[in-house]
């Protein structure tokens, strides 16, 4: 199979068919359900991962050719809060700085807005035919995250995972036989008896922002002591001044 050169030109290979259908599906019930005004995807402009969004903004970002916003994605050139869903397919795999995208997102995500990953997964048979095989060409060249440290991460920086599931338990072959029809059945079968193997994770997450806290006093005993005998002292002056006014 010839070396895949972007991963636009790898989705277009029997395993990136097989992927893709997979990746399709979990943006789709994901997003249709997700309100607000402004969504965001980075990377891939050749796929709409927001077709289903109900959002009246949906724009796609990245430094791919017929990109619609050009930009660095560690330097989203957003205001801060001003976006209510951002999606990274495959974004953070293949960049450098994925900690440094992750902070930018938070920053330009409004309280309680949505962020969509999906990721390779390092602990599968996917993630052992790179870490065994040649580290060249897509997506094999990428530096596949575990899902334990993306989710310490996103921890970190205040978000809630919410939502996810792994696809792709068969294992990345290039005869289109096997993977569309006769390892079909291990897409149902991963599911239910080796979920955390699959090839590909998605996770859904929220921007949590903690709430003020009313502070109270902290009433002694001495304090309230002082004050209690005060008390009907104080009445009895109050009812007096009434009376002689009346």
């Amino acid at each position: 199979m010839p070396t895949a050169n972007t991963l636009n030109d790898w989705f277009a290979t029997t395993q990136g068919q097989y992927l893709l259908e997979r990746e399709l599906a979990f943006f789709d019930h994901s997003v249709t359900d997700i309100f607000g005004f402004n969504a965001l995807q980075l990377g891939l402009p050749e796929h709409e991962f927001l077709r289903t969004s109900r959002m009246p903004l949906r724009v796609v970002a990245g430094q791919e050719a017929g990109i619609q916003v050009k930009l660095n994605l560690d330097e989203l050139a957003f205001e801060c809060g001003s976006l209510d869903l951002v999606l990274l397919p495959h974004v953070l795999e293949f960049n450098e700085r994925p900690h440094q995208i992750l902070r930018e997102v938070e920053r330009v995500l409004r309280p309680e807005g949505h962020l969509v990953i999906s990721g390779f997964n390092p602990r599968s048979l996917w993630g052992m035919r790179r870490a065994l095989g040649a580290k060249t060409g897509y997506p094999w060249r990428g530096n596949f995250i575990a899902l334990p440290r993306l989710k310490d991460w996103l921890a970190l920086l205040g978000f809630e995972v919410v939502a996810g599931r792994f696809a792709c338990y068969a294992p990345p072959l290039t005869n289109p036989g096997w993977l569309a029809h006769r390892l079909r059945f291990l897409e149902p079968a991963g599911d239910r008896w080796w979920a955390v193997c699959g090839g590909v994770y998605f996770l859904q997450a929220i921007k949590r922002v903690p709430g003020m806290r009313l502070i109270k006093p902290q009433w002694s005993e001495g304090l309230v002591g002082k004050l209690l005998p005060a008390a009907p002292k104080l009445n009895k002056e109050v009812s007096q001044r009434t009376k002689s006014e009346s």
